[in-house]
């Protein structure tokens, strides 16, 4: 059985953070609670391979790359976390408990 990651999920790199979505504004906009200890506003690039794909609720786990202006404020959501792969996440130590950030 292959890993999660064997199969193409988007990890953590350069400048892509890990947060949660804290509230849905609309119009594929969302508040999110970053690792990195900044809440943005993010938004779900109008990519329609994208754009089809993300479904934005709340408590959901996204990836998120911060723009180059505005990065403490402003992101795209890059990717979704199913469940599944939320918990191969937290067993492989890419994401903190609650309590750490």
């Amino acid at each position: 059985m292959l890993s999660p990651n064997d199969k193409g999920i988007p990890l953590p790199q350069d400048r892509k953070i890990i947060g949660v979505i804290e509230e849905v504004l609309g119009w594929a906009h969302a508040r999110v609670r970053c690792f990195d200890g900044h809440v943005r506003i993010c938004r779900v690039p109008q990519n329609k391979k994208l754009h089809k794909n993300i479904w934005l609720k709340k408590d959901t786990y996204v990836l998120v790359e911060p723009w180059e202006l505005q990065s403490d404020k402003k992101g795209d959501i890059l990717y979704s976390y199913s469940p599944s792969e939320v918990d191969w996440l937290k067993k492989n130590g890419y994401l903190k408990t609650e309590e750490e950030f």
